[in-house]
Parts: structure tokens; C-alpha cells; sequence
């Protein structure tokens, strides 16, 4: 496993955003050794979830705008299109008796032999009953 690559999902970029412009800094500071990728369907989630995050991160728009800044220019996008098909099969796999919404980040990790980090306590439950055992633990 490629130690130095971390998936982030949808609900550590909404976790992040919530805590604010500076948490967002600290938690994902700039590291020659790591870096931290997503599929581009992060984006379809941050504007599918906008309103319900902008009132959980009771923070004025200005600073949510900065922490969303600080977030997305962290953050590598891959196209899902360049996830080969294999990847997608075996994340679906995986992930449609849990969450089909998180195949994207499942497949990134199988494709990039990467991690993932996620919050989402029901979705590591099933993919480690199904031997995905790829977390970070943060």
C-alpha cells in the first residue's frame, strides 16, 4: 500500500470545512511525504450538500469560502475516468451493500493503492467485514 497517498471522502471534506479555515490548514498542511487525493465527484458532493453545510459550519460566508479555498487547494482531483474498470467493479463490490455513493473514493484507493480516510463508522464496518482495510486512523 502506497503510504504517502490518503483518499479523502466526502465526510472528512465536510468535516473540515465545518471546523473552519485554520483547522483545514493544520489537518491538511503541506507535507512532501503525503499527499492527499480525491475523485472529482467531491465536487457534485460539496454543491449537492452546500446549504446543509453551510448552516452546520455556522461560520460567516466569507470564512467558509476561505476554508473551502484552503480545502480544494490541498486536495489532488482524478478524473473517474481514468479509474480502470477493474477498480470500479471490485469497489462496487465493496461498497453497494453499505453506501453506493462511496464507490468513487473506494475505487480511487484500489486504483492508487492509496488509503482512505473517512469518519463514516458503518461504511469501514462493512468494507473491513469484506477485507478493505485501508483507513487512516485520524
Amino acid at each position: 500500500m502506497n503510504e504517502s497517498l490518503t483518499v479523502l471522502d466526502a465526510n472528512i471534506a465536510f468535516r473540515l470545512l465545518c471546523a473552519g479555515a485554520g483547522e483545514i490548514r493544520d489537518r491538511l498542511k503541506p507535507e512532501p511525504q503525503r499527499r492527499f487525493v480525491c475523485p472529482r465527484y467531491l465536487y457534485v458532493e460539496l454543491f449537492k450538500h452546500k446549504d446543509r453545510l453551510a448552516a452546520a459550519a455556522r461560520l460567516p460566508e466569507s470564512e467558509l469560502l476561505e476554508g473551502l479555498h484552503a480545502l480544494v487547494s490541498r486536495l489532488e482531483f482524478f478524473s473517474e475516468s481514468n479509474i480502470p474498470l477493474g477498480a470500479w467493479v471490485e469497489a462496487y463490490r465493496l461498497c453497494r451493500d453499505v453506501d453506493e455513493n462511496d464507490t468513487p473514493y473506494v475505487a480511487l484507493c484500489l486504483h492508487l493503492d492509496a488509503r482512505l480516510w473517512t469518519a463514516d463508522k458503518e461504511l469501514k464496518a462493512g468494507l473491513s467485514a469484506k477485507g478493505f482495510n485501508r483507513f487512516v486512523e485520524a
